[in-house]
């Protein structure tokens, strides 16, 4: 059996406010679940202190890092859930994403995410956090 992901926006559903559907659905092997991927370089140290747009970059490679060493492409992706600690980084997240997201994706469609805004992540440093269900290899 073959593994697919597919996008899905519901007829009647209201349009996404931004670059996710609604759904992902998934058929055919495992579903994986990937940890929330820091700004934390390869030798673990912490990358852009105070500046979204490094920490955004490096958690985005970070986590093409995990798919890639379980065999994963982002086409593979389910679903993201995002953690933020600004709300005054929402805009620059979008406009990220929406640079980012075409370059990874085989789009026009991309994973559902869900946006949370919260006090804090681990180390005070963290300023987002990306976590991803993906449909494992075979």
């Amino acid at each position: 059996m073959r593994k697919t992901v597919k996008y899905l926006n519901p007829q009647r559903a209201c349009p996404a406010q931004g670059l996710y559907s609604h759904v992902g659905a998934f058929s055919g092997g495992p579903m994986m679940f990937i940890a929330g991927q820091l700004a934390v370089a390869a030798d673990g140290g912490i990358v852009g202190r105070n500046d979204f747009g490094v920490q955004f970059a490096q958690v985005f490679g970070n986590l093409g890092d995990v798919l890639q060493g379980i065999g994963a492409n982002w086409n593979d992706v389910i679903k993201f859930t995002t953690y933020m600690v600004h709300s005054q980084d929402i805009d620059s997240f979008m406009d990220l994403r929406a640079d980012l997201f075409p370059k990874l994706f085989d789009g026009p469609l991309f994973p559902p995410n869900t946006l949370l805004v919260v006090d804090r992540l681990v180390k005070e440093e963290f300023l987002v956090e990306v976590e991803a269900v993906v449909a494992g290899p075979q």
